[in-house]
């Protein structure tokens, strides 16, 4: 781990729902969100999207961590997550560490959590890596 790091550009969604990146790198990443009535469904649960959106964030941040010096860019190519308890206050903590480190994709496991350690979601999160815009 690299301690707690800075993204940078802009992350709009990521601020929306209130992303907030605790520590990472290349290697592993770890980021919260303070569960807010923002980001609950009706039945006062997080929505699913948070899940969704929070993975690709922190791992495309991390993945672009790893190749910006090489002239590259990443972003989200493939996202899956599968729900496997609800999370209605407290934290999202997300853990992500990469499975795969290819030239062109990068595969990241997600494990989200609530606050007291329980496994809430998983999430495969692919990233593409291409050559950044001039």
């Amino acid at each position: 781990m690299e301690g707690r790091i800075e993204t940078t550009g802009r992350d709009g969604l990521g601020e929306l729902i209130g992303i907030e990146y605790v520590e990472g790198g290349p290697d592993e990443i770890h980021a919260r969100i303070a569960v807010t009535g923002d980001i609950l469904q009706p039945a006062g649960l997080v929505h699913g999207g948070v899940y969704a959106a929070m993975a690709e964030s922190i791992c495309s941040a991390a993945t672009w961590m790893a190749v910006h010096g090489d002239g590259m860019a990443a972003m989200g190519q493939s996202n899956s997550a599968t729900f496997l308890r609800p999370i209605t206050q407290g934290h999202v903590n997300a853990t992500a560490k990469p499975r795969h480190r290819g030239r062109t994709t990068w595969v990241w496991d997600v494990e989200i959590t609530d606050d007291g350690g329980r496994v809430c979601a998983l999430v495969r999160m692919t990233v593409a890596v291409r050559p950044a815009p001039s």
